[in-house]
């Protein structure tokens, strides 16, 4: 595959990422495990950030010769990412790391009890997805993939066709049909599968128990656990990407600005300042 569009705003468990169009890197909020520690990245071209029901986290950079970097939370290994090169896109889960290479397979770090990690035998992947115990990967005719925990269902994919995009939560999974229309399975405790009223939808973002939906016209709906304000998104407007952690939600503005909204304790939506946010080249 060719090196695609990498993410520039990265929700985690309680901290914030953002790429600026430099390539280089801001991040606010928990910093407990150096998970913020990104100021000295550079030529980063796609940020991930760990995210998860509980615990701590990590943070992931692309580099523009195909390399990786990583900081934060390493009990599992999940940062142990050196050795990687010729990779075209990244996602952070729950105490791991997910790659796809240029050629459509998958790389795969960090804890592996419950199969998240078995990815090796994957192909023809475009874009990848992983939640608390499970990794979603969009194949390059629509399809979906899954490893990992299916307690909930959220690995009940085989049906899934005409997708442009795949997120992955805490025990839900939401895709991105080519028509606008959004599908979900898995744990609706919270109301976060109740996507199928939804129309017009450009990208997708799923926390650990809210999803949110960016539509074509830049404004933002969602569905889900709204405890901390993670849902308050219906007066955004001019954005075009969403991300969504634990119990917060940051969104891009089109002027390069971010906003965020839900659980601040950490600081982790103290993005006001933040500018010039952006894919490196855009």
């Amino acid at each position: 595959m060719k090196r695609k569009e990498g993410k520039a705003i990265a929700a985690g468990y309680r901290h914030s990422v953002a790429l600026q169009m430099a390539g280089t890197v801001l991040a606010t909020g928990d910093n407990k495990y150096g998970q913020c520690n990104v100021s000295d990245w550079h030529d980063i071209i796609a940020i991930a950030a760990g995210s998860a029901h509980i615990g701590s986290s990590h943070t992931v950079g692309l580099k523009r010769d195909g390399t990786v970097v990583a900081t934060g939370w390493n009990k599992y290994g999940q940062c142990e990412v050196g050795d990687w090169s010729g990779i075209a896109a990244i996602a952070a889960g729950w105490r791991r790391t997910v790659a796809i290479k240029t050629d459509g397979t998958v790389l795969a770090v960090g804890q592996n009890n419950e199969g998240q990690c078995n990815v090796g035998d994957w192909e023809d992947i475009v874009a990848a997805s992983a939640g608390d115990w499970h990794t979603i990967g969009l194949k390059r005719d629509g399809t979906a993939v899954g490893v990992g925990n299916n307690r909930y269902g959220q690995r009940n994919l085989s049906d899934w066709h005409d997708l442009l995009g795949v997120a992955a939560g805490y025990l839900h999974t939401i895709g991105l049909k080519s028509d606008g229309t959004v599908i979900a399975v898995g744990s609706d405790k919270d109301g976060q599968c109740e996507v199928s009223g939804w129309k017009d939808l450009v990208a997708i973002a799923a926390g650990s128990n809210h999803t949110v939906g960016l539509k074509s016209d830049g404004s933002v709906v969602a569905v889900g656990r709204n405890s901390q304000g993670q849902c308050d998104v219906n007066d955004w407007h001019d954005i075009v990407a969403v991300s969504a952690g634990y119990a917060h939600t940051l969104g891009l503005k089109r002027d390069g600005t971010v906003v965020a909204g839900g659980q601040n304790d950490e600081g982790q939506c103290n993005v006001s300042e933040w500018s010039g946010i952006g894919l490196p080249g855009n």
